[in-house]
């Protein structure tokens, strides 16, 4: 009985902290989950944080699409990129053995919080030149204007689609860097818009990792409760949270994660 409710509560960290800064929470489930049911497989605990994030990634999506936030037609486009690669990364991640799976997520999360940490003050010189215009105003009138190159988020998209349904990680870790740092785009926009993906992709992942039996059922039953709930009170706190702020906690949570997912490998 006792495990029912830390599995509530891991859903509801993973919901609070993953929307609050537009991870979608994988990457305190798969941490939490092979430390407190080590004989799960890597698949495993791909597949069932996937199908939590699923469940995360409505309720915050809900609530960033009535702030105005989200940027769809961009949501869009770089959801289909990441679709090919996020198939993949589900049906590959049954061929990776446990310790090369803990390790590789670790040193994937340690570059993404290197790269946050050490962030330049202002958006990479990217060489490609913006073919995207974007402007829009969100449900408190603040208005927002930034440009993309559109075929680098499309790039992008499809690693990010492989590397989040292998890792059951969302994708948010390194989408929200790739939005802010080289497509220019307002933290707060591509935190919102990043939530969308994660939603979206999630149905591709889960499916996928569902056919191939990668889903435990009952654990996400106990999950999901507590992941929808964080995913409301995240996005909600995320607009009275200032932009350069949302991104150091970012860094610092996955510094943390990262450094106990190598220990175990």
């Amino acid at each position: 009985m006792l495990m029912y409710f830390i599995l509530i509560g891991i859903g509801l960290a993973a919901g609070l902290c993953g929307s609050l800064v537009g991870l979608g929470g994988g990457f305190i489930v798969v941490p939490a989950l092979a430390f407190l049911f080590p004989d799960m497989s890597p698949a495993h605990l791909a597949g069932t944080s996937m199908a939590m994030l699923l469940c995360n990634s409505i309720s915050s999506t809900y609530v960033y699409a009535k702030q105005k936030r989200i940027d769809y037609e961009a949501a869009l486009k770089f959801f289909a990129a990441s679709i090919p690669g996020s198939i993949a990364g589900a049906l590959y991640v049954s061929h990776i053995k446990g310790s090369f799976f803990f390790i590789s997520f670790g040193i994937f999360l340690i570059l993404v919080s290197l790269l946050l940490l050490f962030k330049p003050s202002s958006p990479i010189a990217w060489p490609f030149k913006a073919t995207v215009q974007r402007r829009f105003v969100d449900h408190n009138g603040v208005q927002f204007s930034y440009s993309y190159h559109l075929s680098t988020g499309i790039v992008i998209s499809f690693i990010v689609g492989f590397a989040a349904s292998l890792f059951g990680i969302g994708g948010g870790s390194l989408m929200v860097p790739t939005m802010t740092l080289l497509l220019n785009f307002p933290a707060h926009i591509a935190v919102a818009t990043s939530m969308l993906q994660i939603f979206l992709s999630s149905i591709v992942s889960t499916t996928t990792h569902a056919f191939s039996m990668n889903v435990d059922w009952l654990m996400l039953l106990f999950l999901a409760p507590g992941a929808i709930l964080g995913g409301q009170i995240g996005a909600r706190l995320a607009k009275r949270v200032p932009a350069k702020l949302l991104l150091k906690l970012l860094a610092v949570f996955l510094i943390i994660v990262s450094i106990r997912m190598m220990m175990k490998g």
